[in-house]
């Protein structure tokens, strides 16, 4: 589209992770690995949280909303690079990026919440273990979740819109997987200082903020388990907190690797490589996580296949 000298971008083309054709075919098969995993990981474990009786409890109910929004998360993603990685023409409309970086917003940010309120849970437990049940009503639970998710609504909204506001302009080549704001940025063609500032308030707040959050919970539970007396009930104590705390080390570690960064330092292939630790891997491996260091989960599981074999 032509306005004034300019010629303003309708659509780009994602180059994704590889140009070579025999590359791409290769990637091909391990992403449709990678993707059919994580999926079916996911929802086993919400599937095993739901008809498992012993799961009903707060703690698994956080992990299978985790799940879940892993599920949609990885979906966010993964088809745009099996798509690009088998087929010639790599485009996507201004419409479609939008929707994909404001789907993608909408999952992360909702992720980064989530996982404050699991810390939360996770202190509620240790904290005041007499009084946990009372503490993390159905209710409660509930709105953390509610909460969560709307303000993973509100922050992409936010970022979406304040990305979207800019007019690009150039080459519409993004030589990424996905449509994403740093790559975006270094198209626009208008002044991106307060856009940056605005980015870096939006992102900045919810970040931290949960991770403050985290620290905080995280604080009050390591004073908690230091006055258990016996060794074995330390060790009982944090062995329910290991999980969640490699979740929020591979989460918010790549994602502040991602946009903590001022865009003069702005690295393609270091940046491709952080965003698929928390578009791809971290969905992948949360549940396995969550499932092979926890005893319940995997009795639930070997009780579901034992039913399951004997109605064969």
């Amino acid at each position: 589209m032509e306005i004034g000298n300019r010629t303003v971008l309708t659509e780009f083309f994602l180059l994704g992770l590889s140009s070579d054709p025999r590359w791409q075919l290769i990637l091909f098969g391990i992403f449709l690995v990678l993707y059919l995993f994580t999926l079916s990981g996911n929802m086993t474990l919400v599937i095993l949280i739901r008809v498992d009786s012993r799961l009903h409890t707060p703690m698994y109910f956080f992990i299978g909303n985790l799940s879940f929004l892993d599920f949609w998360y990885t979906s966010v993603y993964t088809p745009q690079i099996l798509a690009n990685c088998v087929s010639e023409d790599k485009r996507i409309s201004l419409a479609g990026c939008g929707a994909q970086l404001f789907f993608s917003c909408v999952v992360a940010y909702t992720e980064c919440h989530l996982l404050a309120a699991m810390a939360y849970d996770r202190h509620a437990a240790i904290c005041n273990p007499l009084l946990y049940s009372s503490t993390m009503s159905s209710s409660l639970c509930t709105g953390l979740v509610a909460g969560s998710y709307t303000g993973g609504f509100l922050n992409a909204i936010a970022h979406a819109a304040n990305t979207f506001r800019l007019s690009f302009c150039g080459k519409n080549v993004i030589d990424h997987f996905f449509c994403d704001a740093p790559p975006l940025v270094k198209m626009s063609c208008t002044d991106t200082q307060v856009y940056e500032k605005v980015l870096l308030g939006v992102v900045g707040f919810t970040v931290l903020s949960n991770i403050l959050a985290i620290l905080i919970s995280y604080f009050n539970i390591l004073l908690a388990i230091l006055r258990i007396r016996t060794a074995s009930g330390r060790r009982k104590a944090f062995s329910t907190c290991v999980s969640h705390l490699i979740s929020v080390m591979l989460f918010f570690g790549s994602l502040l690797f991602m946009y903590s960064r001022p865009s003069s330092t702005y690295s393609l292939g270091k940046d491709k490589v952080a965003a698929l630790f928390y578009t791809v891997v971290n969905p992948l491996l949360n549940p396995f996580i969550y499932s092979l260091r926890n005893k319940d989960v995997k009795e639930a599981f070997w009780k579901a296949t034992q039913i399951r074999s004997r109605q064969r």
